[in-house]
């Protein structure tokens, strides 16, 4: 074959005249067939060719291309090229042990070799350092394989005014790359392999991202602060995306598209087909529309089902001739402990006290109005708030003139069920209680320990287990926060009326939750701060309006960051009130549609806290829970945080509609871990501060360098009772704005 002809013409050509690397014919292989040794070839389990002896396989293909084809040839799909296909096939047989099946991949392979050798004469000939155009005569390193009349055949094509247009668009495209390939002619498959080999792994293969990044790893062995940034976001990324989503990790990651028949970070040899990765066409607006319904169909589902189970604890009320409203599946029959809301202006809690849904009950010896119950208000959460149902025969308007009287209250305003006592004082008997608002110690003595408070003290104690478990990292020494603020605060207090029942205010301007109003203060929330209990909706509001005025607007961070009221977006809300929430959620959003922006959601499921931030421009919910559970504890949760997303999405441009509807990704960040039963508040409110105090819109999926540890120390959650002390008496608020 050209073994022999290539002997001949060495013996012609000088050393100097050729250059440094010969022409490769695969002798070796030849020979070894002649004695009869057959060479096997091994693929991995994506398709593509490996070691043992794929190297040399892709080697003898090369040879084969520049011994058969014209390097003339532009389309190696012409059917002219059957016949020299067919000797190929014939010939890698004859040398290999090679499945049938493996031929479609060889073919592929020596168009790409094809490809290559023009591109490399072309390069290496014909053009000079400036990539201007040299008429050169033919290489006498290649006279055996190209003849005179082709070299000047190939020269002229190169020459073409259509070539050379082609030629500069491809060229534009390679130069320069952002993250280069530093392995050289170690393919993906390979590269992949010896990896595995190195990490005696069991594993088949490696995902992407993980071979994209040790692909650009040079001799040095530390890969670019960029390449590590894209490895970081895809890590991100893995963590949540579907499996049927029809875009990859990388592409995401370096934000670039997807082209047909590759898949990026696999290599030559690996295509969407191979790796069964569906294709489809983005979906249209209408499709998304579709799908938000279906997703709303799926939550009203998930509410239905809870309140049917729910109702089979309480008697069948129907046989009863109540003078009052027909009895709700989702309030029981008798006392229970409630929240009160109203929905106008916006929908919040105004006040906590007793719905008596008993039947045949009077509201002062008159009937109920149509769809209302009676309740006693115990706590005027917002003192101000005009009663639904003014009071007659007390001339109460307000809810804080309601207190310690029986009122009407229209029943889809009352939330039922997400109540718990104040921690007790005995630590043996420590319980959780409800965070969205205070309770009396009155309260205490009359309750017992709900379900829920047990499942939590469960939690609590499986996430201290893992805490202690993992080898927890040791926290940086930080100098101890004194107590001086609290201390201060104390004393201050005990000057003032609050201990007796007087309330202050503290003003939310509309820049912090998106409406502007003054969040009552009393007691109790002082309380929970001097004495360390479970913190409530108060203390996280005005712990949020510390955090907007010391650390967000000095800075310039309100315009990336922002913040969603806990008292609206809530698990209890999410169950009774879905559609408040989503139009809050959603208008807020639609506020701040023109530039990325991390909004944090201060998220209490009813004896618990936990933090969720949002970037809604990039579709990203950062879940940030201190018992270590994941956002499928609370299912209800996520669908409406996707919902809102979805119909964000739709909203904003009917172009960033066709990424698709899988691509909300949710990350469980590896936050610090709490302790015991009470902390989960304190925590919460240092995630928020821990991210503001570096002004980072990514969250790392294992916390910030810079905070990362097991858990906080005690002067770790010292040092935000101090900041909040401090604040309040910065504001004075003990001694102005006293609410009569």
């Amino acid at each position: 074959m050209a073994d022999d002809q290539h002997e001949e013409v060495s013996k012609k050509v000088s050393a100097e005249e050729e250059i440094r690397r010969g022409i490769t014919v695969m002798r070796r292989v030849v020979q070894g067939r002649s004695r009869g040794i057959i060479l096997d070839v091994y693929w991995n389990n994506q398709g593509q060719l490996i070691e043992p002896n794929g190297h040399t396989l892709t080697s003898f293909i090369g040879a084969l291309v520049r011994n058969e084809i014209p390097i003339t040839c532009d389309d190696w799909r012409n059917k002219e090229l059957n016949e020299s296909k067919e000797k190929f096939w014939s010939e890698i047989k004859r040398c290999f042990n090679i499945e049938e099946e493996r031929r479609g991949f060889c073919m592929k392979l020596a168009g790409k070799l094809l490809r290559g050798f023009q591109t490399f004469l072309s390069s290496k000939f014909l053009k000079d350092a400036d990539d201007n155009f040299v008429d050169a005569e033919l290489p006498k390193k290649y006279e055996s394989l190209i003849s005179a009349e082709e070299w000047e055949a190939f020269k002229s094509k190169r020459q073409d005014p259509v070539f050379q247009r082609i030629s500069a668009t491809n060229r534009e495209r390679a130069s320069s790359p952002a993250y280069p390939y530093r392995k050289g002619r170690v393919g993906y498959g390979r590269l992949e392999q010896s990896m595995l080999q190195k990490e005696e792994s069991s594993e088949t293969s490696l995902p992407a991202h993980v071979l994209w990044k040790e692909a650009r790893v040079g001799k040095s062995g530390v890969p670019q602060e960029e390449v590590l940034h894209v490895y970081q976001k895809c890590e991100e990324l893995s963590q949540s995306l579907s499996p049927d989503d029809t875009k990859g990790i990388l592409s995401r990651a370096l934000d670039v598209p997807e082209y047909s028949g590759r898949v990026r970070g696999k290599g030559f040899g690996v295509t969407p087909t191979s790796l069964s990765i569906k294709k489809g066409k983005a979906p249209s607006n209408r499709e998304l529309h579709a799908r938000l319904e279906a997703m709303q169909a799926e939550l009203d589902a998930l509410r239905r089902e809870r309140e049917a189970s729910a109702s089979t604890v309480y008697r069948d009320a129907s046989d009863k001739n109540s003078i009052n409203c027909t009895f709700q599946p989702n309030i029981p029959e008798g006392i229970s402990h409630c929240q009160l809301y109203l929905s106008s202006p916006y929908y919040r809690m105004v006040g906590k006290g007793k719905v008596h849904n008993v039947s045949g009950v009077l509201l002062h010896t008159r009937e109920l109005p149509a769809g209302c119950l009676k309740v006693s208000v115990d706590i005027a959460v917002e003192p101000n708030a005009t009663l639904p149902y003014p009071s007659d025969d007390s001339d109460a308007t307000t809810v804080h003139e309601a207190v310690g009287s029986f009122v009407a209250w229209p029943t889809n305003l009352i939330c039922v069920g997400y109540e718990t006592p104040t921690k007790s004082k005995s630590k043996d008997n420590a319980i959780p209680r409800h965070t969205e608002s205070t309770v009396s110690r009155k309260e205490l003595q009359e309750n017992e320990v709900s379900n829920a408070s047990a499942q939590q003290k469960k939690e609590v104690s499986n996430a201290s287990a893992r805490v202690k478990s993992s080898g927890a990292k040791k926290t940086v020494a930080r100098k101890k926060p004194t107590t001086k603020y609290r201390s201060c605060l104390r004393t201050f207090l005990e000057m003032t009326d609050i201990p007796t029942g007087g309330v202050r205010t503290v003003h939310m301007e509309v820049g912090i939750f998106g409406f502007d109003y003054d969040q009552m203060i009393g007691n109790e929330d002082f309380m929970q701060v001097f004495s360390h209990e479970e913190i409530g909706v108060t203390v996280v509001n005005t712990y949020i309006r510390f955090l907007y005025d010391k650390l967000m607007r000095p800075n310039g961070l309100d315009v990336s960051f922002g913040f969603l009221a806990p008292a609206t977006v809530n698990l209890g809300l999410i169950l009774s009130r879905p559609d408040t929430v989503t139009e809050y959620v959603l208008r807020i959003l639609m506020d701040n549609k023109d530039a990325e922006k991390l909004f944090f959601i201060p998220f209490n499921t009813g004896g618990h806290w936990l933090l969720l931030a949002i970037n809604p421009i990039r579709e990203i919910v950062y879940y940030l829970d201190s018992l270590g559970n994941d956002w499928t504890t609370y299912p209800d949760m996520k669908v409406l945080i996707d919902i809102v997303l979805q119909a964000f999405r739709a909203q904003r441009d009917i172009q960033t509609s066709r990424r698709g509807a899988n691509s909300i990704t949710w990350i469980k960040v590896a936050c610090p871990q709490q302790r015991n039963q009470i902390d989960c508040g304190y925590f919460m409110l240092r995630f928020m501060r821990d991210t503001l105090a570096l002004g980072r819109l990514m969250i790392p999926t294992d916390y910030f360098e810079e905070f990362k540890c097991a858990f906080y120390t005690k002067d770790q959650v010292d040092e935000i009772k101090e900041e909040w002390c401090q604040f309040m008496i910065e504001l004075n608020v003990l001694f102005i704005n006293l609410c009569n």
